[in-house]
């Protein structure tokens, strides 16, 4: 096992998870890693590696039937030869799986949708690049962690060819190398900064409409203390980690 935020639910409870291992825990001995399938007791049943899985980093995914896209981001494609240098070989991977009711999924097809994003090692983050995903009505939005942005994939379910890092949709400003994503119900994304405290609002348009603090310890304030992002059942609430607490947290709007 190893650092990763990727994780998505599979029809019938079953539960993907991405594994960037290390044998020190620093970025010189990362390894390219796997997605591993977990049952409802925690065991691994099924594991996916290889064909452009290479330090999976995030993931979203897709349902229908027993279909289901796995949306993964990954950020080893040479950035451990980079040094700390920044290097543009982040991927946006759409692997297809069968599912099944007696038995683990099966892996269908896997497509490069996105290439081309920015990542490096670093010291405290182990490894930073494209990061949150989210997917609304055929767009996948990625948070462009390195050059601070958000970034948009038309045609994320069905395209057969890297769009490349998709469309900017909006930078700087609020964002502050944005981490977690998650797409509200009306269609606005929702990302956390990993350089300060804070949970932005952006519309598809690119209009940052709102901006909340939710972490000021540290320093600089709020650094490093925010990641996971989550809709709850209730559209105007969203979970959050707070790594700086160690909690599992619930926001309300004002």
């Amino acid at each position: 096992m190893g650092l990763t935020t990727a994780l998505s639910i599979l029809p019938g409870g079953r539960v993907v998870v991405g594994s960037l291992p290390t044998a020190d825990g620093t970025s010189a001995t990362a390894q390219a890693g796997c997605l591993l399938v977990l049952d409802s007791h925690g065991k691994v049943r099924e594991t996916f590696s290889g064909q452009g899985i290479n330090g999976p980093w995030d993931m979203t995914a897709k349902s229908s039937g027993d279909k289901t896209d796995l949306f993964v981001t990954n950020v080893l494609n040479g950035t451990v030869a980079g040094g700390g240098d920044i290097v543009r070989r982040g991927t946006v991977l759409r692997i297809t799986l069968r599912t099944h009711d007696d038995r683990p999924p099966t892996r269908v097809a896997t497509t490069v949708i996105g290439s081309g994003f920015a990542q490096k090692t670093d010291p405290a983050a182990l490894v930073i690049g494209p990061t949150g995903v989210g997917l609304r009505d055929g767009t996948l939005y990625v948070a462009d962690t390195v050059d601070n942005r958000i970034t948009a994939i038309p045609d994320a379910p069905t395209r057969r060819t890297s769009a490349g890092i998709g469309k900017v949709v909006s930078t700087d400003q609020h964002l502050n190398g944005p981490l977690g994503m998650a797409i509200t119900p009306k269609g606005n994304i929702l990302t956390v900064n990993g350089g300060d405290g804070n949970i932005v609002e952006t519309t598809p348009r690119g209009v940052q409409v709102a901006v909340r603090t939710l972490n000021t310890s540290g320093s600089p304030p709020g650094a490093g203390a925010l990641f996971g992002l989550a809709i709850a059942e209730d559209p105007d609430r969203v979970y959050f980690v707070d790594d700086a607490t160690n909690t599992l947290n619930l926001l309300s709007r004002p």
